[in-house]
């Protein structure tokens, strides 16, 4: 009685598994690098390691800073930098600065600070022309020397800066 084989694994096999094996790993390490290339934009800080020793405080103020129900609304339009700050009832909280932090993203030749001025009913403006694309505001509102909001937002500014 003869017996034949059906199938014979030959170099050709192994050299399509081979391909198979490294192709998933390459692809997956594209796509991995592609996500945190277009998912994280990075921050830019002067030092890490201080940067990531005062997380921890940060964080305490940013909880104690939330539950004061003070908050403010950021718009930028037409040159004109406006915050809106309102107490938990809704109404304007008096404070004595106000100031805006511009960064990019990622690179730092661009960022810009902005102190805004009072114009009544708990609104703050400064007249700037906002470069487009993607900016990181950081606010903080100063009353009798203390913090009393502190605000971070990430915007686009779209449109065209004339």
């Amino acid at each position: 009685m003869t017996h034949t084989k059906s199938f014979v694994f030959t170099g050709w096999h192994m050299m399509g598994v081979v391909c198979l094996f490294f192709g998933t790993i390459i692809s997956v390490n594209f796509y991995m690098a592609y996500q945190a290339v277009h998912s994280w934009s990075g921050l830019v800080v002067e030092n890490t390691y201080v940067a990531s020793q005062q997380f921890n405080s940060k964080v305490a103020e940013a909880k104690a800073l939330g539950a004061s129900g003070v908050t403010g609304t950021l718009s930028v339009e037409k040159g004109v930098i406006r915050y809106v700050i309102t107490g938990p009832d809704q109404k304007p909280v008096p404070i004595d600065t106000v100031t805006a932090t511009f960064k990019r993203p990622v690179g730092d030749h661009q960022d810009f600070s902005v102190t805004l001025s009072d114009v009544g009913n708990g609104t703050y403006e400064a007249a700037r022309e906002v470069a487009t694309g993607h900016w990181i505001v950081d606010t903080s509102a100063m009353r009798n020397g203390q913090r009393i909001l502190h605000h971070n937002k990430r915007i686009a500014v779209i449109g065209e800066v004339k």
